[in-house]
């Protein structure tokens, strides 16, 4: 599949993704990418999220690709019941543990337990050694779980513009790996 066919959803975490974050760097060079807008970046409320990922899958006109990094992840995941759409694959960064007590803000773990079925679309998770927000063990447990592949990024920390992944030129070719298996 070529990114052209997509509908690509490109679907941040908690307090969005700035400016040199990858996602809005692939946001922008992506012709058919469009970023899933929250209401409350900073304060997300679980029922308010999820509807507004599943109204964007619901409003495509082309199949959709599913970019999402961090507390995205478990954004989709719970929404993929309200999918009347086709999503053709998803693309998961650095998935958080949402029931974690120890991960902060305590309000995460209102995303969680993330739900464990099989997903209904290939998918493809990206998980490092070192992220403060989930281990990788957890990463593993889940994707498998998910029937999802899973990609060793090794000490990345969360993958995001902190941890010095801004254009993050390594993540473009996989999604392109991925982006190049998936059927329309």
């Amino acid at each position: 599949m070529k990114a052209s066919e997509a509908d690509i959803l490109i679907v941040p975490g908690y307090t969005n993704s700035g400016p040199h974050h990858w996602q809005t760097r692939w946001e922008q060079k992506l012709t058919t990418a469009r970023r899933v807008e929250q209401d409350q970046w900073s304060k997300p409320v679980r029922e308010d999220w999820i509807a507004r990922v599943a109204e964007e899958v619901n409003c495509a006109t082309r199949p959709v690709v599913i970019i999402a990094h961090s507390l995205g992840i478990p954004t989709v995941i719970h929404a993929i019941p309200l999918f009347t759409k086709p999503v053709v694959g998803a693309f998961f960064v650095a998935p958080p543990e949402v029931d974690n007590p120890s991960i902060r803000p305590r309000h995460l773990q209102t995303f969680g337990p993330y739900p464990r079925d099989p997903l209904p679309f290939p998918s493809l998770t990206i998980a490092s050694r070192n992220d403060p927000f989930g281990s990788y063990e957890h990463a593993d447990d889940i994707a498998s779980a998910w029937g999802s592949m899973l990609v060793d990024a090794g000490e990345a920390g969360h993958i995001n513009q902190d941890s010095g992944h801004g254009p993050w030129p390594e993540g473009t070719m996989v999604f392109a790996q991925f982006l190049s298996r998936l059927k329309p």
